[in-house]
């Protein structure tokens, strides 16, 4: 992997509970929290201009621009929800750009497999763990932060385990 052994070991004790947030809140509320997004933002901020050499923390940035720009034009045509777009933009600068492919890959993962445990678990007795989740009734729908949190914090863990 690309990303640094050293910084994904520092970005993953803060942006996990970040990404477990937003698959919570997506799974119940199917809306991903601004707070949420911002928080994981500032981790980026702080955390990325202490453990990145500063040419990579500053290029990354762009990460941000790119992925915010395709996640408007995505929501402008329905194909994805605004906090889902937030999300992602925010999670960008975290990527090292040589590991898009593997980002790409785990992210089509946690995409199956999260469908499929979410619709399997609406339609069993699992469903009487969460039975007020709003994602159990919109129809259509799937809570990406399920996916877009999961892929994020897969990476960042594999980053810390396997990295340069």
């Amino acid at each position: 992997m690309y990303i640094s052994a050293y910084a994904a070991m520092w970005f993953v004790p803060f942006a996990l509970p970040i990404c477990f947030w937003v698959a919570w809140s997506d799974l119940r509320d199917m809306l991903i929290p601004n707070k949420a997004v911002l928080a994981l933002f500032a981790v980026y901020v702080v955390v990325g201009i202490a453990v990145l050499p500063f040419n990579i923390y500053a290029w990354q940035f762009v990460h941000l621009a790119v992925v915010l720009a395709a996640g408007i034009a995505l929501n402008a045509l329905g194909a994805l929800g605004a906090g889902d777009a937030k999300f992602a933009a925010a999670a960008a600068p975290f990527i090292a750009i040589g590991d898009l492919g593997t980002l790409l890959f785990i992210l089509a993962a946690t995409m199956i497999f999260g469908y499929a445990i979410h619709r399997i678990a609406k339609h069993t007795a699992l469903r009487r763990l969460a039975p007020h989740w709003v994602s159990w009734t919109r129809e259509g729908k799937y809570p990406m932060g399920l996916s877009l949190g999961g892929a994020l914090a897969i990476y960042l863990v594999q980053g810390a385990l396997t990295g340069s």
